[in-house]
């Protein structure tokens, strides 16, 4: 019998779902931003694809949502992240596309760390 199937990643993108962002449009964020990942093979599991999309708990940030959390590993270890205030579809893209090509994260919208 074998185990599950492992997908490798470069990213892991967070849409916060808490009650705040999900009446700024956070549902539908995550919804779109799946779409995309999945059109444009960006998704884990897509041959070529590296980022995970996750709906999260609140992010903190509730009067400035939707908001966005993105990780990915840094060449030389430990983690990258970048949180992103008021995330919009191009802006979420943006992020993911970045994440995807080892670029440097966009800085509109982000905050914090």
């Amino acid at each position: 019998m074998s185990g599950p199937l492992y997908f490798s990643t470069r990213g892991h993108l967070l849409v916060c779902q808490g009650q705040s962002c999900q009446t700024r449009g956070s549902a539908l964020l995550h919804r779109a931003l799946w779409n995309a990942l999945e059109r444009e093979s960006l998704a884990y599991y897509k041959k070529g694809g590296s980022l995970r999309l996750t709906e999260s708990g609140c992010l903190g940030a509730c009067s400035y949502g939707p908001t966005l959390c993105a990780y990915r590993t840094k060449p030389e270890g430990g983690l990258e992240e970048g949180w992103y205030a008021a995330t919009d579809l191009p802006q979420a893209l943006s992020v993911a596309r970045a994440i995807h090509a080892g670029e440097a994260l966009p800085d509109g919208g982000k905050y914090g760390p």
